[in-house]
């Protein structure tokens, strides 16, 4: 039985670790859990210490909150596993997909990652994890939104790849680092994670470099995992977390292409405040900084990559639209908070 090494950055999640990393050791015996702390003031790691302390399959890493591709660097040191899982706390695959993961990885060795389709809370696709690199003309239809009305459209909807049959298995050029499957050997050609990206955009760039290498990345459409998106980070507001920790998993289940919520006699939700969890991204300030590494990343791939690949008008184009987008984004957080 192969051995899977399940690389995990945290940062405040401490509602969700416990379901998360229990689900794990379910998933998969032959796993080693490599739990990254990135400083949480929140008690994450107390917690990982009190309740898998004892268990030798938890390794936990306590440092500093140098972002999401350092904490996946310092995973990756201790790994020795015959596979790595990235992920975050809020992503819960099951024994099948596991063993569906290793099983297509140990058939398909021109394969270098994988990923599984992933839905959201409400049963949606997160068609994150289903990409094409932005390029300039990928990146303006996403901008003016025309990904969205047209989203079957090879020519207006390369951003997701909507034209797709999520239903197969297919190539994709991007999966996110939420739940990214990894053959070892990709590491020995392209390296580690690159530490320039610190929330966003680390695993864009990850899978240019082993697309870039020679590696496939498939997309599993026939595996599914409930991925909880958005409190990994803290999207947004705590109740990403408060809903995810109240969560009956086992009323959860999959159905007609959507995540359909069983009745149950109990309700979800729970009214004890001290049972939630409050996020530093709550405050105004953590949007802020969040929202500027989203657009920070694009410039970060864009000068890496593709500075040197388009004429220098389109480069000024791109750049002057990121500027513009970000200030959008910061100046929508400010009118939302005080509004």
């Amino acid at each position: 039985m192969k051995k899977i090494s399940m690389i995990i950055v945290n940062y405040c999640t401490k509602g969700l670790i416990e379901k998360n990393i229990n689900t794990l050791l379910e998933a998969y015996e032959n796993c080693e859990i490599i739990f990254v702390d990135n400083d949480s003031p929140d008690g994450s790691a107390e917690l990982v210490e009190e309740k898998f302390g004892n268990n030798p399959k938890v390794t936990l890493i306590k440092t500093k909150n140098n972002g999401l591709a350092a904490g996946y660097n310092l995973g990756l040191e201790k790994a020795t596993g015959d596979y790595i899982l990235y992920l975050g706390t809020d992503a819960f695959p099951t024994k099948e997909v596991m063993d569906g993961l290793v099983e297509y990885m140990d058939t398909n060795h021109d394969v270098g990652v994988a990923t599984a389709r992933l839905y959201t809370r409400d049963g949606s696709i997160d068609i994150d994890a289903h990409r094409s690199f932005p390029t300039p003309w990928i990146a303006i239809t996403h901008l003016l939104t025309l990904d969205r009305l047209f989203p079957k459209s090879k020519l207006f909807n390369k951003y997701s790849m909507g034209y797709e049959d999520f239903n197969t298995i297919h190539e994709v050029d991007a999966c996110i680092s939420h739940f990214m499957f990894v053959r070892p050997e990709v590491h020995t050609q392209v390296k580690r994670w690159d530490e320039d990206y610190w929330l966003y955009g680390e695993d864009i760039d990850f899978c240019y470099r082993v697309k870039k290498a020679g590696f496939k990345i498939m997309y599993m459409g026939n595996l599914r995992v409930l991925h909880y998106k958005g409190a990994a980070v803290g999207r947004d507001t705590s109740k990403d977390i408060d809903n995810a920790m109240n969560t009956d998993f086992d009323s959860l289940t999959f159905k007609d292409e959507k995540i359909e919520k069983i009745k149950t006699d109990e309700p979800a939700t729970t009214n004890d405040k001290t049972q939630k969890v409050r996020v530093p991204s709550t405050k105004l300030w953590m949007k802020i900084k969040v929202s500027k590494e989203s657009t920070k990343a694009m410039r970060t791939f864009y000068r890496k990559h593709y500075m040197n690949k388009y004429p220098f008008v389109i480069t000024w184009l791109v750049l002057v639209g990121i500027w513009v987008n970000e200030k959008i984004k910061v100046t929508k957080i400010w009118l939302n908070n005080y509004l």
